[in-house]
Formats: C-alpha cells, structure tokens, sequence
C-alpha cells in the first residue's frame, strides 16, 4: 500500500491536473467567445451590397434588351467588376476627365454618337500599353488597321500614340462599319472583333442583333464593359465613388508648333523649350526616337504644355477655368 506521503503526493497531482483542465477549458471557451464576438462584429459591419443595374440601358440610343435575362446577368457581372475593382475604375474616372474633352469633340465633328468615347476606356484605360497582338495607343489598333486609316506608323513615327490623329482614323473606321452593320452596338463589337468576324456570326447564327450573338468571351463582354463604364463614370456617386473636382487629373493646355526642319536631339530641343525629355515625350508619344526627321516638304505639329504644367494649383486653376464642369461628374458635396 502506498504511504501516506505518496497519498498526499498523488492528491496534489491530480488536484493541479484539476486545475490545469480546468483553465485549458475556461481559456478555450475565452477563445470561442471572443471569436463568436469578432464574427458578429464583423457580420453587423462589413457588407458587400449587390449592384442595381439600372432598367433604361443604352449604348449610342440603342436599347439594351434587359429583359433577356442572359443578357442582363452579364451587364450584371460587368457592374459588379468595375464597381469593386475600386482603384481601376476611380483611376479610369481621374484620366477620363483630362482626355475625354479631347476625344469628344473628335467624335462629334465625325458624327459619331459620344458614348464611343467609352471604347477608348475600354481598349486602353488611357495608357500607351500595346497588345500581345501589337495593338498600341489608346484605341488600340493594330499596325496593318491603323495605316489603312492613314497613320504612320513606323520606327520613327507611329501616330497610334497620337490622340487626335488616331481618333479621327477611329471615327472614320465607326463610319466605314456603321454603313456596312447599321448599328452602333454592331459597330462597338466591331472595332473588338473586325466587320468581316461580326458579319460572319451574324450570318452563321442567323440573329440581327449583338445581343443575340454567341461570341468569343472577350466580344462578348466588350459591349457590356462598355455600358457598365458609361454608366458607372456618368453616376459615380450611384456606385459608391466619392471624389471631388480637384481629385480629377484636369485637361492640360498646349501651344501646337509646327517643325519642318529635323530635330536631331530632342532632349536638347526640350530644354530650349524649358521643358524636359519627359515632358516633351508626354505629350508627343507618337514621336518613338530621340530625334524627329523631317523630310524635303514635310512637316509636323508638335504640342507644348502651357507654363502652368509646373504648378498643380496654377493648372487646376487654368482647367477649370477652361472647362467649367468637370468632363467626369464630381461628387463633391458641401459635407466633404
């Protein structure tokens, strides 16, 4: 039998086992407790609303059939993408605002409806990037479409990177293909896929509409981008963006200068012009060297920014001044 010592010894032991179970028990229960709470907290705080998409869609006056319901489940995705990718589209808004009246215009004088101006957020976001395919500029065309439109483009030139010149040549190929498909739904589609891709669909699965076509995922979305991007940039507030006029990158005045003799260093040209290389790049990508040749009867416009690029309030000011509303509706209420 075991001594008394070893009685009272084994009598600690499983006291302090007691205990030990016992905080194990009542600290597991803390855990679950304060879990439960921070679930809650986050239940009653955190919420991811779904989008309205709203009954009257249009792209260029043409209706929407959102009654499809296949139709309005993929306006619906393309709301709810550009909605929360956040940064993407509050940045889209920002850049919109400065090359919006500058497209605008361009389209106008072409008799092509405004909502084409959405194409250009679409194709490039406003960024010079270029395609697998090759396609550069911010309507993103490839080099054998844009010299059929009567841009150059070479190791030298390529006037893809010229905003003016490149959305005329996008006018004229929304004309060529709004007598071919009579439809500027069909048109957008186009610029995405080519006429000939578009009209052979039309044909093969015997439909007259975009809507109705069952197409590669990038066609197929395009249309819809585009209409969730118009809507998106014309009611922000409806979508939860809030900013305010000074938060929209402003259009920047220029002074076009013609060139008719070859610029053999343009860095250098630039400081003649108190700018910098950078500067005189920005507003000239279509220029691709260091120099810009001119050839025996030939000439070139280049832009320079007006003084007031230097001075963020200064050009603020200027803008506004300039275009009195924003090209992109602000937020900007009296509580901000």
């Amino acid at each position: 039998m075991p001594s008394a010592s070893w009685k009272i010894l084994i009598s600690f032991v499983f006291l302090f086992g007691l205990l030990g179970m016992s905080r194990l028990f009542n600290y597991s229960a803390k855990i679950k407790t304060n879990d439960d709470l921070y679930q809650k907290y986050f239940n009653d705080n955190y919420k991811i609303f779904a989008v309205n998409v709203p009954d009257d869609l249009n792209f260029a006056g043409e209706k929407v059939p959102l009654q499809d319901f296949e139709v309005r489940e993929r306006i619906d995705r393309e709301f709810l993408v550009n909605t929360y990718w956040q940064s993407s589209t509050l940045l889209l808004a920002k850049r919109s605002n400065r090359w919006f009246p500058v497209i605008a215009p361009i389209l106008k004088r072409n008799n092509i409806p405004e909502d084409f101006k959405y194409l250009a957020v679409v194709e490039s976001g406003f960024l010079h990037g270029i395609s697998p395919k090759g396609a550069a500029g911010y309507w993103q065309f490839i080099p054998s479409t844009a010299k059929a439109y009567g841009l150059r483009v070479d190791d030298d030139i390529d006037e893809r990177y010229h905003v003016e010149k490149s959305t005329e040549a996008a006018c004229k190929y929304f004309n060529d293909s709004y007598k071919q498909l009579g439809s500027w739904t069909l048109v957008a589609a186009a610029f995405n896929m080519g006429v000939s891709g578009v009209q052979k669909q039309l044909i093969r699965q015997q439909v007259s509409s975009y809507y109705d076509l069952l197409l590669n995922e990038e066609t197929a979305r395009y249309v819809f981008r585009i209409l969730a991007m118009k809507e998106i940039l014309s009611n922000p507030r409806r979508y939860g963006f809030v900013f305010r006029k000074k938060d929209l990158y402003p259009k920047i005045q220029t002074t076009k200068v013609k060139i008719d003799t070859t610029i053999k260093n343009l860095p250098s040209f630039a400081e003649s012009q108190g700018l910098n290389y950078k500067l005189l790049k920005y507003f000239n990508p279509w220029i691709r060297t260091d120099e810009l040749k001119v050839g025996a009867n030939e000439s070139f416009t280049i832009s320079l920014p007006h003084e007031s690029v230097k001075d963020y309030d200064l050009l603020m000011r200027m803008a506004n001044a300039e275009m009195g509303e924003p090209a992109i509706p602000s937020t900007e209420t009296d509580s901000l």
